[in-house]
């Protein structure tokens, strides 16, 4: 058969397997939306067709399309007015009680129209794919009542199915307590299970649930009490975990046997030993550490070090870190955390892959699956850790189809 396109390269991170570090210096064969071949040496001449594109790679580095696997991608307004705040020493916390943070965001996304929020979230989609992304998680929690909440999802899904970035949707209805349940949380607790997750399972609006577990949020029996209602409707589960103080989080998501825990900055020995021993995926979010300047990182090469399967993700959101580029989220995952280049690019490929419960289908180049592929202008992928501050990619293919050519995005509505 022969294929649709092919890419040859000295420099193919095909990142299937335990060596990402390990290149092959060959070729990639295409076959409309799957990779059929990956393959050293010259390519053979049956796969050439009077169709075939053939991509000469040569000198440029070539991996699988990277994976965003946490995300707070549709929102309303911005919270620029906050860096004031933190520059003179107000934490998270304390913008959040004081009516900022999450909860200003809430006021602007439900303000927004769904144009307005669509329009925003498509540009966000369009950054993410000029800089490498192909599957992004998306995660509600800036509406936090019924009708916003599903406005939210919905617009996630019309933008998956019109958007070349494959999109995963996650409930998040409890990521704060909204004004009007000030003084009565399990009110809201008991809305979101009895109101709001049932008809979000029962629509398929969402495939995965995550909980914002963190003190003055909600507590670890709260927690509790929601991913148990959500696991019982058939939700995949997701739990921010010990993001700011150790709260349990990482033996919770091992508890529940969650997907992915996510953050992690202070998780104890105990709750990542659970995690391992339950194969749950540490997310972590270098660019949320820096933007916070918490001066300090989640411990990277400890997890590591223990066998914990480690995947980076953007944390892209309005307050606490306003970045669509993974590449920028490289830099900190090196300087930050100290993850070699080719732990960061396992990291953000197949290992993110497993966080968004889709390694079977995307996250390396190996035959059969998707054909997610990023050509970048490095000579090898050390570079592209190496040389920092700019945007490497030169092509991206999606599904089989170019959708970012020579630095421009060339796919169908996007700017030509």
């Amino acid at each position: 058969m022969t294929a649709d396109i092919i890419i040859r390269s000295n420099h193919i991170y095909s990142c299937a397997g335990e060596q990402p570090d390990t290149f092959i210096d060959g070729y990639v064969a295409i076959v409309k939306d799957r990779i059929q071949t990956v393959a050293a040496g010259e390519i053979p001449a049956e796969l050439c067709g009077p169709a075939t594109r053939v991509i000469d790679a040569r000198g440029q580095t070539v991996v699988p399309g990277l994976v965003d696997p946490h995300t707070h991608l549709i929102h309303g307004g911005s919270r620029e007015n906050e860096l004031a705040l933190k520059l003179k020493g107000a934490t998270y916390l304390d913008i959040l009680n004081m009516g900022g943070g999450i909860l200003s965001t809430v006021k602007a996304t439900r303000t927004a129209t769904p144009d307005e929020l669509k329009a925003k979230a498509r540009q966000s989609l369009d950054q993410m794919l000029l800089h490498g992304t192909t599957s992004v998680e998306a995660k509600s929690g800036y509406g936090l009542d019924y009708n916003h909440e599903i406005k939210c999802l919905q617009l996630a899904w019309e933008l998956n199915m019109e958007h070349p970035v494959d999109i995963i949707s996650t409930y998040m209805g409890a990521h704060a307590i909204p004004v009007e349940y000030k003084h009565d949380p399990q009110g809201y607790i008991d809305f979101i299970i009895n109101e709001v997750m049932p008809s979000i399972a029962a629509d398929g609006l969402a495939e995965f649930l995550d909980v914002f577990c963190e003190e003055g949020v909600f507590s670890p029996e709260q927690a509790r009490i929601i991913l148990g209602a959500g696991q019982m409707l058939g939700l995949k589960l997701k739990i921010h975990a010990d993001e700011i103080i150790p709260l349990q989080g990482a033996e919770l998501a091992a508890e529940m046997q969650a997907v992915s825990a996510d953050h992690l900055l202070a998780a104890s020995d105990e709750g990542l030993q659970a995690m391992k021993e339950a194969d749950v995926t540490a997310v972590l979010l270098p660019g949320t550490s820096f933007y916070l300047m918490l001066g300090k990182y989640a411990q990277a090469r400890k997890m590591l070090d223990m066998g914990i399967r480690v995947a980076l993700a953007s944390d892209y959101n309005p307050g606490t870190c306003p970045c669509e580029n993974l590449q920028t989220i490289m830099t900190f995952a090196c300087f930050g955390m100290h993850m070699t280049p080719a732990e960061i690019l396992q990291a953000m490929t197949i290992n993110a892959a497993y966080a968004v419960d889709r390694a079977a289908q995307i996250g390396s180049l190996e035959p059969g699956k998707r054909a997610d592929v990023v050509i970048m202008n490095a000579p090898n992928w050390d570079y592209v850790i190496y040389h920092f501050g700019i945007n490497h990619v030169d092509k991206v293919i999606k599904n089989g189809c170019v959708v970012v050519d020579g630095t421009q995005l060339v796919y169908e509505g996007g700017d030509l």
